[in-house]
């Protein structure tokens, strides 16, 4: 038999024996029996009973099949289980893809149907107290190891669900391991290690993927222990090494459309905890004025990201956002706070080949009466 056509018979036998279990577990619940026995144990006893005549190994490959699609994420658990994959990209049933070391590649594993996808999806929502319907075809998750999960559901996601999940390692690399990288280079590590002790703050700019949060945490590091450190995020992703930390993290309407929490009410909040560094994971939205206000008014030093296609373009969108705060500020006067306040911009790109590289480091000055940037440094490297 080949390899192929094994598979396919371990996982057709797995489909099945699992949909039995599932049936003999509705009869016992309907017949008031408790459920006894871990789980495992229970479908290592079918498993036995059923394919006794298959080896050793074949049945304890289908008991770990069995439980993984019980409990686990399904197929998706043996791409998770492999340390390379930075996120897994389902686009419906029977379309993955993942990304390792910058590079998206097609991967051969699928779920059975739609059906069994949702049903890892509310696997992966319900410990979260998160869900996902039509009336909320869209969520935005944080895993127990600080990985994200975003899902939407049709019928805005038009060819069935689409699932995606960021995975942050426990440990980020520092300024020493992005040096070796060639993200930065030990010019640009230098300037920016010396900035931040300055106390000069500091805004992150880069497209999706291309290692924001990574530099921001990078960052971070060189913020000295003796500094109480406030971060704000939508999704709690940072590792920073300081002991003397508070971690806040947003919250979306509930059920009922209560109980939002955003990063502005957070930044608000923050600015009453004696803070002496703010880092907000990444500003998105109207909470740009409040940052602009809090850097204008004796807190210095913060740390931030915003997505943009070069440094000058991250202070318009910057301006941008603090004008959506909708409180009649003229853009002049946004502007000259987001020239006052914000001290540099360190600026990200992904390459092609999947390396992450600093291209500029850029110091915001005021030219002409307008707000620009003047570059300090250049390329990190080659990746």
């Amino acid at each position: 038999m080949s390899a192929g056509a094994r598979e396919r018979n371990v996982a057709e036998l797995a489909a099945a024996l699992r949909a039995r279990l599932v049936e003999r577990r509705r009869a016992e619940a309907a017949a008031g029996k408790e459920r006894g026995g871990d789980l495992r144990e229970v479908v290592r006893d079918l498993v036995d009973e059923e394919a006794a005549l298959l080896t050793s190994a074949d049945r304890e490959e289908i008991a770990v099949r069995i439980v993984r699609d019980s409990v686990g994420l399904g197929p998706l658990e043996v791409l998770l289980a492999d340390s390379a994959v930075e996120e897994v990209m389902v686009n419906g049933a029977d379309r993955v893809y993942v990304e390792r070391r910058g590079r998206i590649e097609a991967t051969d594993v699928a779920f059975a149907d739609e059906e069994e996808l949702r049903n890892a999806i509310e696997r992966i929502l319900a410990p979260l107290g998160r869900r996902v319907d039509e009336l909320s075809p869209m969520v935005d998750a944080r895993l127990a190891d600080g990985s994200r999960v975003n899902v939407v559901i049709p019928p805005l996601a038009i060819d069935g669900p689409a699932l995606s999940i960021r995975r942050f390692g426990a440990r980020r690399p520092g300024p020493d391991e992005l040096v070796a990288l060639g993200t930065l280079s030990a010019r640009q590590r230098q300037l920016l290690e010396t900035a931040v002790a300055a106390r000069r703050s500091i805004l992150v700019s880069g497209g999706t993927g291309s290692g924001k949060t990574t530099m921001l945490n990078a960052l971070s590091s060189f913020i000295t222990a003796g500094e109480r450190v406030v971060t704000i995020e939508d999704a709690a992703e940072l590792r920073l090494q300081q002991a003397h930390v508070v971690r806040l993290e947003s919250r979306p309407a509930g059920v009922e459309g209560r109980g939002e929490v955003t990063i502005r009410d957070l930044l608000r909040n923050a600015l009453r905890m004696r803070p002496d560094r703010i880092v907000i994971g990444e500003v998105r939205g109207p909470e740009a004025l409040d940052l602009l206000t809090a850097l204008n008014t004796g807190h210095d030093g913060a740390l931030s990201t915003v997505h943009a296609n070069s440094p000058a373009d991250a202070l318009n969108r910057l301006e941008t956002l603090a004008l959506m705060a909708g409180v009649g500020l003229p853009h002049a006067a946004v502007a000259e706070q987001v020239q006052r306040g914000i001290d540099l911009v360190v600026h990200l790109e992904r390459r092609p080949d999947g390396a992450r590289l600093v291209t500029d480091v850029a110091e915001v000055v005021r030219a002409g009466g307008a707000t620009a940037v003047r570059g300090l440094d250049g390329p990190g490297g080659t990746g």
